[in-house]
């Protein structure tokens, strides 16, 4: 099941009832989108004990459509690249 941004909202603010919901919303507004812009410029976002994103850059190419088989030209684009780092990676698969 996924976590969507609501439901971080909610788990964010029965740890923090001091904070408004408004207030914890705002700041996770601006951490995305810090993070999306960071990514769009072209930087490295490194989340300490999370993982890390970075973006690559896929090279135009000549691919097909699987349905006609006609060619088909993709243009150059950004992919995103994440690493988990060490610490998530052994939680994950629960190494002590």
């Amino acid at each position: 099941m996924a976590i969507v941004k609501s439901k971080l909202l909610k788990q964010l603010a029965n740890n923090y009832p001091n904070f408004l919901k408004k207030d914890l919303e705002k700041f996770t507004d601006i951490i995305l989108t810090e993070i999306k812009q960071a990514l769009k410029r072209g930087d490295r976002v490194e989340l300490r004990g999370f993982g890390m994103f970075s973006t690559n850059i896929q090279k135009a190419r000549i691919s097909r459509n699987p349905k006609t088989g006609e060619k088909v030209n993709t243009p150059e684009k950004k992919t995103i690249h994440f690493k988990m780092s060490k610490e998530m990676f052994k939680k994950l698969n629960n190494d002590e």
